[in-house]
């Protein structure tokens, strides 16, 4: 006849050996939600900016709804680089291509002005970076 023997093992933890975070690791913490609701803003305001970069390029007519919202929702995130250098035309057959550099400059301007604002939440958080 077999006999089994179950055995259990208690074991006692201090308050040092207890993890100070309990949290799921998965979950992001609140430093890191609004570090991606920060890229998230700056992304809708990055993409919406390339949209009219290329329209002006490709000398969009205004006769577009379309082009018309996408002039008027960017033309406040453009208006401070207004003006900064001068814009190139090139006519074509039927439109006109303008290159604004002024969209590039928000571009990029927006692109660093994000990731510094991350920086500064990442710093004042106290959190210990990885990176």
């Amino acid at each position: 006849m077999t006999q089994f023997i179950k055995e259990t093992t208690t074991t006692q933890s201090t308050n040092a050996d207890v993890n100070v975070s309990q949290a799921n690791p998965n979950e992001a913490t609140q430093s890191q939600t609004v570090e991606y609701l920060i890229y998230f803003f700056f992304g809708i305001i990055e993409i919406l900016l390339a949209f009219r970069l290329v329209l002006k390029m490709m000398g969009a007519s205004l006769a577009s709804g379309f082009v018309r919202a996408i002039y008027g929702l960017t033309g406040i995130f453009v208006m401070p680089f207004d003006g900064i250098f001068r814009r190139v035309t090139t006519p074509g057959l039927e439109t006109t291509a303008i290159l604004e550099p002024s969209s590039l400059v928000a571009l990029a301007v927006y692109a660093v002005l994000a990731w510094g604002i991350v920086k500064l939440v990442r710093i004042s958080s106290g959190e210990k970076q990885l990176d």
